[in-house]
């Protein structure tokens, strides 16, 4: 297929026909080209051409001898100004596909193999980290337009066309989309890119692109032949007809031909294949809807088309009808009709299956959506196969709805439910940051003996959604929960994949089945139960109302009553004393009562000291941080990145993460979260971030503890600290669970952050531990050691310490310094230089000195003086004695006991007995009696005895 300048070539003629360039006038001339080239003569002279702007009609094309549109014969066809590429055996011409290296060239990484490949009826990308485009060139006369369907399958390859320098489409979906895109006149280079991003050697589906059409060209001289496997009937056919099932036909064909009854054909083929023997994978069960006896009955039926024989030898029969059954109960919300069909409820009303009863006074309904008995298929929901919106992919049969044998293993079996959209009970608050607006929970179960895939996929149509989550192989039965915040997520779809290599119904075994379905606050919803709420008064038909911000409802009397202090109210369970959760250490609850949050600012006690302080608010703010590079078997470079806000008060920024792979830029936000970054040289960005999830979005407590509430931070796990204890930040976060939570007997839907803060004087450091370089060991629990000058207490008086120099020249300085090693942070500032007068140490000397020297003399004088006078007053006493002339008792009266003028101090000395030097000291004292008189104690020189004389002073 070819645009422009091929005519069919007249026989016998050795030339064809060809335009020349369009002049400035739209004008152009028709030339005879030969065919080869050393022929010159008889050629016919140059006419006047058709005006550039000439096109024909579809189902013709341009007879380049009589410059005359014609209609194309029957077996043929003509896009009339376009054309068309619906076969990809092989390469049409025109197209040009390469891989490229997008990893620098630091990495050796070989792409040359890496490009879109031919596969039939499409064409398909690379599935290998390098970079793929199919381009095609082309010149329109006119403004026109390219078309197309393509699959989109995998969020792992980041998918664009664009025209020339003008990006037009990057989206994602799982089925064939149709995209049309409008063209300028004049040349255009068209660009089908595909990069892909495989991490951890994990399997990638590539983008199928198929049906390319492209308009505006000025014509087509000549019509194209239908491939194998249709044909047109008539002459002027715009384009070809697949023949129906059980028909085939060759290339150019004007009809389909039927198959012999013991050969077969699919749609669409182009030769007839040997009906095999039917087995037990050529048919299905299903449940017949409710009789008016109510009575339901297990029918089976051939899966169609039907390819199998019975007459062939081994071959099996078709089951028989099973006997009538009761029929099931109808789901909650609904009621049974008299006609055993079901209903749903009226508004205000509430069932179990049977019958509908009106929500008592102070009760309000539940309302949503909940299949838990599948005689027949809720007329919300619908399936059908990925390449074909009629055939019946799930069928009811009565505790679960299964997938169905499809016509090849590769089909992708599709279920989808449809909502108009969701809103709250009146007796809950609009805030959004206490009520999750809806929740869809399933349950389901995997049986396979292939690699299966079973992908949940949630987006606001069947068309346009996002994969959730995945499954591979066998899965036991097990709940899953998605909690829906935004209103646009109105399409949930489930689809089942037998396997991905080409097999017809090798593996029909294989199934999917869901056993239940539930989706709460759903507009136009039913309810299956009541439950109380608050009153907006106390007069009959009051409406309800939401408890106040930290109240919950006493059960089962609509009755508000005040959670204790400092606790939170949980969303997901509003009554009941259990509704109030106490916030964890160090945090508080926010003034909805919704979360515990942390100011930032901690005390922590110490053994036998004062308190430490600590401020984390300059670490309040989102950091990003990511893990060391690592590479997939292809040597393509990622990372793990993370976003976290440590702490924070209400109106705090919160960290996200996004994915800029699709188009739909899906995002989360919490306290952190991670998403799988490679960096890209695709032209709108980058880094290309993908596979987003959340971490931790509320707070449990701030300690230093190692354990709090059943999640554990082992000392083990971190460098050893330096004196301080770590202050240990605990996170949860209750969204979508991880394979990796998978336990033996329960899915453990929680994952935890333990972000230990170190102190550091450094301005911030995060690591990811040796032990566990990816943050988690187990997959649900992540451990992060932030270290940063920041993290340490606060400086307090106990922090520095005093130095006083010497006195110099009558100055003393006093210095303060830190203690060594310092840890601690901002706080009290360091006290400054203080100066004071002082005396120096040579005054004082000297002054001592002197001082004592005097002291010393005058201490000496007064001894001698009082020494002298004493020795008077002994001789005086004993003169006094031995005039006595021995009366005892009797002395003579003394005129004085002084000393006379004239006397001599030395006449008649007398010598006492000998007296040590005590004594003497002693006789130095003396006491005075209460009469007035010193009294003296003298010895007699006869008889020794204590003689008392009493002198009157």
């Amino acid at each position: 297929r070819r645009i422009g300048r091929i005519s069919i070539l007249p026989p016998l003629l050795n030339y064809h026909f060809e335009y020349t360039e369009c002049d400035a006038l739209g004008s152009r001339w028709r030339v005879a080209v030969p065919n080869k080239a050393d022929i010159c003569t008889g050629l016919p002279d140059p006419v006047k051409g058709t005006q550039c702007t000439f096109s024909c009609s579809e189902g013709e094309y341009l007879n380049m001898q009589s410059q005359q549109c014609q209609k194309c014969a029957a077996g043929t066809y003509s896009l009339g100004t376009g054309v068309a590429f619906d076969e990809w055996d092989s390469l049409p011409s025109g197209f040009v596909t390469q891989g490229v290296n997008t990893n620098g060239e630091d990495v050796a990484t070989d792409c040359s193999n890496s490009t879109w490949t031919p596969k039939g009826d499409y064409i398909a990308s690379n599935t290998d980290e390098c970079t793929a485009t199919l381009s095609y060139a082309v010149s329109l006369k006119k403004p026109g337009t390219v078309s197309f369907d393509y699959f989109y399958p995998d969020n792992s390859i980041y998918f664009e066309f664009f025209v020339s320098c003008s990006l037009n489409v990057s989206s994602s979906f799982l089925m064939f989309t149709f995209v049309q895109v409008e063209l300028n006149s004049g040349n255009n280079v068209l660009y089908w890119r595909a990069t892909t991003y495989t991490l951890l050697g994990s399997a990638v589906k590539p983008v199928m692109l198929r049906n390319i059409a492209i308009s505006g060209v000025a014509y087509t001289s000549e019509c194209f032949h239908c491939k194998p496997g249709t044909h047109s009937a008539k002459q002027g056919s715009a384009r070809c007809a697949p023949c129906p099932a059980d028909t085939f036909s060759n290339k150019g064909a004007t009809v389909c031909h039927q198959c012999d009854r013991d050969k077969y054909a699919e749609a669409g083929s182009a030769s007839c294949k040997p009906r095999p023997a039917c087995t037990n994978s050529d048919f299905f069960y299903t449940h017949t809807p409710c009789d008016s006896e109510g009575k339901t009955q297990l029918m089976y039926k051939w899966i169609e088309p039907k390819i199998c024989s019975e007459t062939v030898k081994g071959a099996v029969k078709l089951p028989a009808s099973g006997d009538k059954q009761t029929c099931p109960p109808c789901n909650p919300g609904f009621f049974v009709t008299n006609s055993s069909t079901c209903e749903p409820c009226d508004k205000g009303f509430y069932s179990n299956g049977t019958a509908c009863s009106e929500c008592p006074v102070g009760s309000e309904p539940v309302v949503g959506f909940e299949y838990k008995w599948w005689n027949t298929m809720p007329k919300n929901m619908r399936s059908n196969l990925l390449s074909d919106c009629y055939f019946q992919a799930w069928e009811v049969a009565g505790e679960y709805v299964y997938t169905t044998p499809g016509d090849q293993d590769t089909d992708y079996l599709m279920l989808t439910l449809n909502v108009p959209g969701y809103r709250l009970p009146q007796s809950m608050t609009t805030d959004s940051e206490r009520s999750e607006l809806s929740r869809i929970t399933f349950v389901f179960e995997t049986v396979c003996s292939a690699d299966c895939k079973f992908f949940f996929l949630a987006g606001y149509n069947q068309w346009n959604n996002d994969v959730v989550e995945q499954w591979r192989g066998t899965s036991r039965k097990q709940s899953y929960s998605y909690l829906i915040q935004s209103n646009s997520t109105t399409s949930f779809t489930w689809t089942f994949q037998r396997t991905e290599e080409f097999n017809m119904r090798k593996y029909s075994a294989d199934v999917a089945k869901i056993y239940s379905i539930h989706i709460t606050n759903v507009l136009g919803g039913v309810a299956s139960q009541c439950r109380h709420c608050a009153l907006s008064s106390t007069k009959a038909g009051s409406a309800c109302v939401p408890c106040p911000p930290g109240h919950y409802m006493v059960n089962g009397t609509g009755v508000c009553k005040s959670c204790p202090p400092n606790t939170f109210v949980r969303a997901d369970q509003p009554v009941g004393e259990a509704a109030c959760v106490q916030c964890g250490p160090n945090t508080e609850t926010n003034k909805a009562h919704t979360a515990c949050l942390s100011d930032c600012a901690l005390d922590v006690e110490t053994a036998g000291g004062a308190p430490l302080h600590y401020d984390f608010s300059p670490l309040a703010n989102v950091s990003g941080f990511h893990s060391s590079p690592r590479f997939t078997n292809k040597g393509l470079r990622y990372f793990h990145s993370f976003n976290l806000g440590l702490c924070g008060k209400e109106g705090r920024v919160l960290a996200t993460c996004v994915d800029n792979v699709t188009e739909s830029g899906r995002e989360v936000r919490g306290y952190i979260c991670q998403s799988t970054v490679v960096p890209s040289d695709i032209r709108s960005q980058s880094v290309v971030s993908s596979q987003p999830f959340l971490i931790g979005d509320s707070l449990i407590g701030v300690t230093t503890d190692t354990a709090l509430s059943g999640i554990s931070s082992p000392n083990w796990l971190f460098p050893a600290a330096s004196g301080l204890q770590d202050v240990i930040f605990y996170y949860n976060t209750n969204m979508s669970h991880t394979e990796l939570c998978e336990s033996k007997d329960k899915w453990t839907p929680l994952r935890s952050l333990l972000s230990r803060n170190g102190c550091k004087h450094l301005s911030y450091l995060v690591f990811l531990l040796s032990n566990c370089s990816e943050g988690t060991c187990d997959g649900c629990t992540f451990h992060f050691l932030w270290e940063s000058q920041h993290a340490c207490p606060l400086c307090t008086k106990n922090h520095y310490r005093e130095i006083v120099s010497a006195c110099i020249q009558g100055i003393q300085r006093t210095t303060y310094v830190w203690q060594q090693p310092l840890q601690c942070y901002g706080g009290e500032s360091l006290p400054a230089q203080k100066v004071s007068a002082c005396v120096t140490l040579d005054f004082w000397l000297k002054f001592g000195v002197s001082t004592g020297t005097v002291a010393a003399v005058l201490l000496v004088t007064i001894s001698c003086y009082f020494w002298k006078k004493t020795r008077k007053l002994q001789y005086k006493y004993s003169k006094l004695m031995m005039n006595s002339r021995g009366k005892e008792c009797e002395l003579p009266t003394a005129d004085s006991c002084a000393i006379m003028e004239g006397e001599d101090a030395e006449d008649d000395i007398m010598y006492l007995s000998k007296r040590s030097v005590f004594s003497k000291i002693r006789s130095y004292s003396r006491e005075r009696s209460s009469d007035g008189f010193d009294s003296v104690p003298l010895k007699s020189s006869s008889s020794q005895d204590m003689l008392n004389f009493r002198c009157l002073v």
